[in-house]
């Protein structure tokens, strides 16, 4: 596409109009039909694998030539394990239960009419995201599994990963006669065209930014379309003076270290002060070999003086890097207190054997997800079972969490009767 000659605010009406007419066919659309095109989805990313993989060497490539960061450049990187991932992620979609047309709710009121409350498609979804080449699978599959159409806008820095991806799902939409435009891929990649499509909401019905704290308030400002969002990922790790030392420790590793450029990592470990004298000294050598800066309390830098002293801000930071910070926190109320002021609402853990004190952190923590004696990573839709997720919300009206199939729906009221009148 020639990205110098397009009318930015034509370019984003012709994609919206399409997908209007694209989620209407999709409401038509049965279950099994919906099922072949999710498996040839599958089956085209395992097929076209190293096609996928030469298009996203051109992305990785462009992004070390800008001086793209580390982290950046791992959430772009697709190697053959993370495609075949997208591959398992669709088929898991492919074998759920369909939202569609649930009845989450029926009854018969006293003058014999018949009520039920059944899930709907939302209409059409425009997924604004970075550099994760993953959501345009996820977000695709998703929902088609849901009978919505999506626009999706990736970063630049991904458009030939995209390309090849979208490729794959529009051909698979074509095989299984289903109208291609209800996935769309956004191929121009200046950003003033985000705006044109946000003003369009007689045409688009929700909007989910997927990236940075930036891109999303970006979005939420920009946009007359309803946003579901999540600002930040400052997510904590709680070690109660009750929890298991080794399975702490392992914990807390893992929350930091195992993918740390992602939402779920832990920004923040919050200890007891009643097991921070043998804690602290131990969970920090271990960042240390791992290369994680601690930045710590006083307390902290009491106990392990090689940490750098935290600021107001380290509290709040979302880092996505090997950085700590470290706070040793009277007990379990003020370990919620501190997530509560600080945190993002996203997911939030305790490593304790005290069931009431478990059960106090996860009353406290207003927080998407709460997680017990278990690692923040795992805060993801794929593994909620959602097969994928669209985003994390943090938002309380509508979805929170992970959001799956049945996230991208809303409901409507089907209501029976048999020439009842209102007196």
């Amino acid at each position: 596409m020639d990205q110098k000659k397009v009318d930015l605010k034509s370019y984003a009406l012709e994609l919206a109009s399409k997908a209007r007419k694209a989620s209407r066919a999709l409401m038509e659309i049965p279950v099994s039909q919906k099922n072949f095109a999710l498996e040839k989805m599958a089956e085209l990313i395992r097929l076209r694998a190293q096609e996928i993989k030469r298009a996203n060497e051109k992305d990785i490539e462009a992004a070390e030539q800008a001086g793209v960061g580390g982290a950046m450049i791992d959430r772009l990187r697709l190697t053959d394990s993370r495609i075949e991932g997208m591959a398992v992620s669709i088929d898991q979609v492919a074998g759920q239960t369909d939202p569609v047309g649930r009845v989450l709710e029926g009854y018969i009121r006293p003058n014999g009419l018949k009520i039920e409350k059944v899930r709907v498609p939302i209409g059409v979804v425009a997924i604004i995201f970075e550099a994760r080449p993953n959501v345009t699978a996820d977000a695709a599959s998703l929902c088609l599994r849901s009978s919505n159409a999506c626009i999706l806008r990736g970063g630049k820095e991904a458009i030939h990963s995209n390309q090849a991806i979208i490729g794959a799902i529009r051909e698979a939409l074509g095989s299984a006669a289903l109208p291609i435009d209800a996935v769309q891929l956004v191929e121009q990649t200046d950003r003033a065209l985000v705006p044109e499509l946000l003003q369009l909401d007689t045409l688009i019905d929700l909007a989910i930014p997927r990236g940075g704290e930036s891109l999303i308030r970006a979005v939420v400002a920009a946009s007359k379309v309803p946003v579901i969002k999540h600002y930040t990922g400052n997510c904590h790790v709680y070690v109660d003076k009750d929890a298991n030392s080794g399975m702490a420790e392992k914990i807390v590793i893992n929350a930091k270290c195992q993918r740390p450029g992602v939402c779920n990592t832990a920004e923040t470990v919050l200890i007891h002060q009643a097991i921070a004298e043998q804690f602290v000294p131990v969970i920090c050598e271990k960042f240390s070999q791992r290369g994680v800066e601690v930045r710590g309390c006083p307390k902290t830098l009491s106990y392990f003086p090689k940490a750098v002293a935290a600021t107001d801000e380290d509290w709040a930071a979302e880092y996505l890097d090997l950085i700590i910070a470290m706070k040793v926190v009277e007990n379990v109320n003020e370990a919620a207190e501190h997530i509560n002021r600080y945190g993002s609402h996203h997911t939030d853990a305790i490593v304790t054997d005290n069931l009431p004190t478990s059960e106090v952190f996860s009353r406290l923590v207003d927080s998407a997800s709460v997680m017990i004696n278990t690692t923040t990573r795992f805060s993801d839709g794929y593994e909620y079972g959602l097969g994928a997720e669209v985003g994390i919300s943090t938002d309380k009206l509508h979805a929170r969490g992970p959001m799956g199939a049945a996230d991208l729906t809303t409901y409507k009221y089907i209501v029976h009767g048999d020439g009842q009148l209102r007196e």
